[in-house]
């Protein structure tokens, strides 16, 4: 039977590492839908156009080891800004979202356009600082040589990008549960959001 877990929310706010928890405890599949427009973005990097990066997409490509770069996150906002990258990303994702065992996907337009009739919609967010510090934290663990405050101007362009395009911007669905996770731990984000999910499906179980 199938189940979709809808999470939105801007860069380093943590819907990752709350949707592969998700998955993994409760066994479902997961789906980090902005590797798709970082892999779109990094085709584009490298002398695609945008639409025909995005329709000629492989499966290795979520793989590439450069996607978590400022410069391919930049790229990334750029072509999801594009409505015909947008579209020609659409089945996969909602093919995936309604695959049997249930499905858990984030990104930014889950909740309001690619999954609106999903079963548990959250929306995790955290101040513009945290965000920063948890992404410099990231890069430089990965060797980067990058500053804050650079990493701090990057994420909020993105995000003023993201939530002013026309097309499919960032927000929160009208029925998400906000989950904000500027003072929270992990396990405490992830508990939240276990809790909320379960407390759906209790409501659904017969009887």
């Amino acid at each position: 039977m199938a189940f979709t877990i809808a999470i939105d929310g801007p860069a380093a706010a943590g819907k990752g590492t709350v949707g592969r928890q998700l998955a993994a405890h409760f066994g479902y599949a997961h789906l980090d839908t902005g590797l798709l427009y970082r892999a779109t973005g990094r085709r584009m990097l490298n002398g695609e156009g945008a639409v025909e990066a995005a329709m000629n997409l492989r499966p290795e490509d979520l793989g590439a080891p450069d996607l978590r770069t400022p410069e391919v996150g930049q790229a990334a906002s750029r072509v999801a800004a594009i409505p015909e990258v947008r579209e020609a990303l659409i089945d996969f994702q909602r093919a995936f979202a309604t695959r049997a065992g249930g499905a858990v996907l984030d990104g930014r337009d889950i909740g309001t356009v690619i999954c609106p009739d999903a079963d548990v919609k959250l929306y995790v967010t955290a101040g513009d600082e945290v965000r920063a510090a948890r992404r410099l934290a990231e890069l430089t663990s990965t060797g980067h040589d990058i500053d804050f405050q650079t990493v701090l101007a990057d994420l909020r362009q993105r995000d003023a990008r993201d939530s002013a395009r026309a097309d499919a911007p960032l927000k929160p669905a009208e029925d998400a549960i906000l989950l904000d996770t500027s003072q929270l731990t992990i396990d405490e984000a992830v508990a939240t959001a276990i809790a909320e999910v379960e407390r759906v499906q209790a409501a659904r179980a017969p009887g």
